[in-house]
């Protein structure tokens, strides 16, 4: 249908989007629900799939399809936080909350267990990624040794985009950029599942069909019309955890094309010609058949601007504007933005927030820059590790709603040295979704054209200079206060039991 028009929905963190777009990549049409996210003890991070997830589905569709009017819809993607687990019975309905991604800690002990029993190199070796808080597999194993009756009960092994995917179509699949973050359960250069590891892992367990985001895992049934509005056969794609269809959004899409996605949490992906796996990154397949992708993900970012927005009960627009007035560095202040842990490059989910050189002449605009600047530093080191992995980046393309007002991507360029662009539309994964299911139903989009760049930040060198002295004082912060970090961890553990 090649005049129909295409949908995008994501589920994130702390909100879902939708587009509609027409076959040319022009936005018709948004829609946007926000959400809670549940923290039930100290390193849990949960959803619920059908209040959230679904329920989010739900409105944002009818009010696209609405808006739609008579014009016919050609595909729908989706695609949602991950890698996720939601253990659903055989019917697929969910028989906990899903546990969300790397900022979920809770599986420390499986952690440990599973690399001893299989080895860390033999683990980075095959499946491209060492074992960490975003791992699947470790939290299968909590599953099985915490909740034994859920686990037993469970039939589907469902994520955010894939638990859409089966309500709409029936269909039980998973693509392979998401089960390749299911470590150790995935073999990444014979991109399958590793039958054997999984077994280990999580025994017993079915594990879906395998596609590529790219593909379509069926069409919507008569029953998710009646729910959602939707015309019953609309080719549904197999779906992508966000970050992957975030970077297809702004045309990521080759060798070097490095995105980074200023949200709740800060993602980086690099697309890779090649796997090159590096113990202080993840190295997955990507969104299109025969890619991989480098990855580096930190545990908070705009989680920590909206904490302590709350906190003062301000607004993000007077927040912004106090810390435009300070200078770099904020008036000898220095954050480490480690609120939730940190997943890459450290992976220590015990590292906590750190705020020095506090006196009291500063105010808000210091600690808001500082923590913007903090979070800047953190880019500047992933991108490091990137690089010293054979992953230097030839382009850096900023997105997500943190790039809004300009000061937070400049600050990023002032640290890193880098200029980024800004593409026209900065929704996100959402855009990213419509692509993919155009590319899906055979439109054969101009990625390109879909989105083409707005602005450009340079580096102010100055600035970049008076970064480099606070940059290296901040990798020397996290040494030299982790041992005092996991200590007081230790006593926020203590105090929940």
């Amino acid at each position: 249908m090649a005049d129909g028009l295409l949908l995008g929905i994501d589920i994130g963190t702390s909100s879902s989007k939708g587009v509609l777009v027409s076959p040319r990549g022009e936005v018709l049409a948004r829609a946007s629900r926000a959400h809670e996210t549940s923290y039930p003890h100290p390193g849990w991070v949960e959803h619920d799939a059908e209040t959230v997830w679904w329920q989010d589905f739900l409105a944002i569709a009818r009010e696209l399809v609405s808006a739609a009017g008579d014009r016919a819809l050609a595909g729908l993607a989706v695609s949602g936080i991950g890698p996720v687990l939601l253990p659903a019975d055989a019917a697929g309905n969910p028989l906990r909350p899903a546990i969300l991604y790397g900022v979920d800690t809770r599986a420390a002990r499986e952690i440990e267990e599973l690399t001893a029993e299989l080895g860390a190199e033999s683990i980075v070796e095959r499946g491209g990624t060492p074992l960490s808080s975003q791992a699947v597999g470790p939290k299968w194993r909590w599953l099985a040794r915490h909740e034994p009756e859920v686990y037993e009960r469970t039939e589907l092994f469902l994520m955010a985009s894939s638990y859409l995917v089966h309500r709409l179509t029936g269909e039980y699949v998973l693509d392979h950029h998401s089960a390749s973050q299911c470590d150790p359960m995935y073999d990444l250069r014979a991109a399958d599942w590793a039958a054997d590891w999984a077994e280990l892992t999580a025994p017993g367990i079915r594990l879906p069909r395998l596609l590529w985001p790219t593909e379509v895992a069926g069409t919507v049934s008569a029953a998710a019309a009646a729910e959602t509005g939707l015309p019953q056969g609309l080719p549904v794609t197999a779906g992508t955890v966000d970050a992957w269809a975030e970077a297809a959004s702004v045309g990521v899409a080759d060798p070097g094309d490095t995105m980074v996605m200023y949200g709740t949490t800060m993602f980086l992906v690099q697309v890779l010609a090649d796997p090159r796996p590096d113990p202080g990154l993840w190295t997955t397949r990507g969104a299109f058949p025969g890619t991989y992708s480098l990855a580096a993900g930190m545990a908070t970012s705009g989680a920590i601007t909206d904490w302590l927005r709350k906190l003062v009960g301000g607004d993000f627009a007077d927040l912004v504007a106090r810390a435009a007035e300070v200078p770099a560095g904020s008036r000898g202040l220095l954050t480490l933005p480690y609120f939730a842990g940190e997943r890459t490059p450290i992976f220590d989910p015990d590292a906590r927030g750190v705020i020095a050189g506090l006196t009291t002449s500063h105010g808000l605009g210091e600690l808001y820059r500082a923590t913007l600047e903090g979070i800047a530093y953190g880019v500047r080191h992933n991108l490091e590790v990137m690089a010293s992995a054979g992953g230097a980046s030839s382009r850096l393309v900023a997105v997500g709603g943190g790039t809004q007002g300009g000061l937070w991507t400049q600050i990023v360029s002032d640290v890193t040295g880098v200029e980024q662009q800004v593409p026209a539309e900065t929704i996100g994964a959402a855009l990213g979704d419509a692509l993919l299911a155009a590319v899906a139903t055979g439109l054969e989009p101009d990625i390109a054209a879909w989105n083409p760049v707005h602005t450009v930040v340079r580096p102010d060198p100055a600035r970049t200079g008076v970064y480099d002295g606070f940059y290296r004082r901040y990798r020397e912060l996290y040494p030299a206060t982790a041992d005092i970090a996991h200590f007081l961890a230790e006593q926020q553990r203590a105090t929940d039991r």
